[in-house]
């Protein structure tokens, strides 16, 4: 792609509201190298597209599907569990897809993933990580969190009230704590009865955005081993909706929507 004033085709898509700008790198080369100024410049939501993020779709030497992401200040991220379940609908829309189920490869290791009938799109989040709660002072509060992996670091905080949660303050200190050396996503939890959870989502690079699939599933997990949730299905209720977190071991998949909101072209520009 030689001209800097080319086109590019992308497809907005959101899950329970976390929203990235999708492009199709098997069917038009993209300028990979560009991806995190062009992350900045089109997730703008004032001057941009608007969007959590850039998400690329290509295929490995040996034709196996791939999805790279890039946060909307640019910096890379490994997984995105809503991006995931989103490039499983886009691979299939674009043609990609061998069949209903199949494996996208992420920084973070391969993904299962699952079209299902309804609408809805399943996708495995691997071996999710909790460790024991510490203590941590942040933004002047002794807090405690349960640190997590699920191929990106999380850190879960359980509130009273998840609607009053400092969710801004807390998690925009937490990101340059030295527990936490390349930043975390972190998670205010609220517990519910009937195994459902409250969350809200404070995310490295992107700031509080309305869901994370990742952080659900980590939010489960931890959960569980409070002894707050015991069923095989817990309900993560987020502020763009909802998420299935199915399992009770390390090994969890998510399920829930994954929507188109509007395909478009934009400009390569001069995006530095």
């Amino acid at each position: 792609m030689s001209s800097r004033s080319a086109e590019v085709a992308f497809t907005k898509m959101e899950g329970c509201g976390n929203d990235y700008l999708f492009v199709d790198g098997i069917r038009a080369a993209f300028p990979a190298e560009r991806a995190p100024s062009l992350a900045r410049a089109w997730s703008d939501r004032r001057f941009g597209v608007g969007a959590d993020g850039l998400i690329l779709l290509t295929r490995d030497p040996d034709g196996g599907l791939r999805m790279s992401m890039w946060n909307a200040d640019g910096s890379r991220g490994a997984m995105c569990g809503n991006g995931l379940r989103c490039i499983a609908r886009f691979a299939a829309a674009g043609g990609h897809a061998p069949g209903h189920a199949f494996a996208v490869r992420t920084d973070a290791g391969p993904r299962e993933v699952e079209l299902l009938s309804n609408g809805d799109v399943r996708a495995a989040m691997g071996e999710v990580e909790v460790e024991a709660p510490v203590e941590l002072s942040v933004a002047g509060r002794r807090l405690q969190f349960v640190p997590g992996d699920a191929g990106n670091p999380h850190a879960v905080t359980f509130v009273e009230d998840v609607e009053r949660a400092p969710v801004e303050e807390v998690g925009r200190a937490m990101q340059s704590h030295e527990r936490f050396a390349g930043g975390v996503n972190v998670e205010f939890v609220q517990l519910l009865d009937g195994d459902r959870l409250r969350q809200r989502t404070f995310e490295r690079g992107s700031g509080e955005t309305l869901a994370c699939g990742t952080g659900a599933a980590v939010v489960a997990r931890a959960a569980r081993q409070a002894g707050a949730v015991r069923g095989a299905a817990v309900r993560v209720e987020l502020r763009g909706g909802a998420l299935t977190v199915h399992g009770v071991g390390a090994s969890l998949a998510i399920e829930g929507p994954a929507r188109t909101v509007f395909c478009g072209r934009i400009a390569l520009g001069s995006a530095t």
